[in-house]
Parts: C-alpha cells; sequence; structure tokens
C-alpha cells in the first residue's frame, strides 16, 4: 500500500505515526494494499478555500477527504488482478485541530491521528450525517484508533525487552570474559 505524505501546513508534525495509522485502519478494512492514497497537511488559508468550494462552508476545518477512484470489490472472482488504485486523499489542517485537541484534553498529535482514521473512513464511504451513521462510523473510528494505539504500544514494548535483552547479554559476556571471542580484541 502506498501512502504518501506532504506537509505544506507550516506546523511541525511527526509524520510517520500519520502514515502508520492510515495504513493500519485502511489494513483493517480490508483496502487492497494496491491501493494509494495521499495526505496532505495545509494552513487554515487553503483549507477555508476547499471547504468553502466543495462542501460551500464557511471558514476551515480539521479534515476533509477526496475519494477517487472506486476499488472494485464486486469483480468476478476469475478476473485477472487489477492494478494499483488510487484511493483518493486526506487533507488535514494541524492550525485547526490545534484547537481541537486543546478542547480535548490530549496532544495535538493524537487529534491528527483521530482526524487521519476519520478521513480513511470518509474514503471508504462512511458518513455521520445521521445518528445511526454517526454511531457506526464513529464507534468504528475509536475502536480503529484504539487497536492501532495498543499495536503501537505493543511494538514499543517488544523493542524495550529486545534492547534490554541485549544490554544483559553484553553486561553477561563482559562479567564472564567472553566479549570478543567472535570479534577481535579492541
Amino acid at each position: 500500500m502506498s501512502i504518501e505524505i506532504a506537509n505544506e501546513s507550516g506546523v511541525d508534525v511527526d509524520e510517520a505515526p500519520i502514515v502508520d495509522v492510515a495504513r493500519y485502519a485502511l489494513d483493517r478494512m480490508g483496502v487492497s494494499p494496491l491501493a494509494e492514497l495521499s495526505i496532505l497537511l495545509v494552513e487554515l488559508e487553503p483549507m477555508a478555500e476547499l471547504h468553502e468550494r466543495w462542501l460551500d462552508l464557511p471558514g476551515p476545518t480539521d479534515v476533509m477527504s477526496f475519494p477517487m477512484d472506486e476499488l472494485d470489490t464486486a469483480k468476478r472472482p476469475d478476473a485477472p488482478p487489477s492494478g494499483p488504485s488510487l484511493l483518493g486523499d486526506i487533507v488535514l489542517c494541524p492550525a485547526f485541530a490545534r484547537d481541537q485537541a486543546v478542547s480535548a484534553g490530549h496532544s495535538l498529535d493524537d487529534e491528527l491521528h483521530l482526524l487521519t482514521v476519520h478521513g480513511v473512513l470518509h474514503l471508504l464511504g462512511y458518513d455521520h450525517a445521521e445518528p445511526d451513521e454517526e454511531a457506526e462510523m464513529f464507534g468504528l473510528q475509536g475502536e480503529l484508533l484504539g487497536g492501532w494505539r495498543a499495536e503501537v504500544a505493543e511494538r514499543a514494548r517488544a523493542e524495550r525487552d529486545r534492547l534490554t535483552r541485549e544490554r544483559q547479554r553484553a553486561a553477561d559476556a563482559k562479567l564472564l570474559g567472553t566479549v570478543g571471542l567472535d570479534e577481535s580484541p579492541s
């Protein structure tokens, strides 16, 4: 799965987790690994222009999604595999999201991760215009975000454990005088 990210927002954000949470959400939603996604972070003014142009609403917003190709899920089983398909674009506005993060009592990074999952779900056809749609979409958004956070925590825990074992092996080797048996002395 190809996910491209470009930060034109003027706000310094960690892009790798944004890509990671998008990939996690797309994988969990069963999106083809051949799909391509673009994520763009913009300033307030360009977001306001997009918001007015496409939704006829004034002022900036936090996230907008622009679906491109429809992923063909109704193909015949004997049809040849399709090539890469452009899923669409997610546009995030960190300056707008910063205020929401403060109101929600979490970091800007946390808000951008939530908005990324929200944008992915919109690309996949989910909406929140009606109460039942909102319940479904926000429930799924919470599940995906929670699952991703748990996976990130597990990866960090595994890395800490690996480093601890590595340090312990080095200390044991030094104590036992086996340092350098495989290497030339330093």
